[in-house]
């Protein structure tokens, strides 16, 4: 989804930095940061924001990291095994923290239950402009998939519904709304 909408922003005459995470997906767009792990992505955007008039933050960087990785394999030897997990850096509230009045920052909110209530806590709680829920319930939306479906929250609440589309069509749809609420 990251990409389309990078390449969207492009088509549209936008000097675009993508920060990407391991992907297979090509794109087109010239300024890449490739990034491995979700501390590198925090660095990334955090260094990249400063300079940046639109922040679209659409990675699902998990919620935890593990203590300690391993740095190789861990073999198989007890019946149970257990893993300490610290909060991950989020890159999501750092950059709302750090807005200027003249920054447009959009979020995504990928949720299973309470979708509204959780998205709109979201967009308030990480002081983004916007919000892009994803429904896993809703057929079509989520990983893996060539389409998505998407529903689009403003600062005033107000919600903008868009049926199940092809990734490329759902980037156009988030980025009319974003001009749309960037120039209002």
């Amino acid at each position: 989804m990251g990409i389309a909408i990078a390449e969207e922003m492009s088509k549209r005459g936008a000097d675009v930095t993508l920060v990407i995470g391991p992907s297979s997906e090509k794109t087109n767009i010239p300024n890449v940061i490739k990034v491995k792990s979700a501390n590198e992505m925090y660095n990334a955007c955090i260094t990249a924001f400063e300079n940046t008039d639109i922040a679209v933050m659409s990675a699902a960087v998990a919620d935890y990291t593990p203590v300690t990785a391993a740095n190789e394999k861990i073999k198989k030897k007890d019946d149970t095994f257990t893993i300490e997990l610290t909060k991950t850096k989020d890159i999501l509230k750092s950059l709302g923290q750090a807005k200027k009045s003249n920054q447009f920052l959009v979020g995504f909110a990928l949720e299973t239950n309470n979708e509204k209530e959780y998205a709109l806590g979201k967009l308030k709680a990480k002081n983004a402009d916007m919000i892009v829920l994803n429904s896993l319930n809703d057929k079509g939306a989520g990983f893996g998939l060539n389409t998505n479906k998407i529903t689009i929250f403003d600062k005033q609440q107000n919600e903008y519904s868009f049926e199940t589309k092809s990734k490329k069509d759902v980037a156009t749809d988030i980025v009319n709304t974003i001009i749309k609420l960037s120039n209002a």
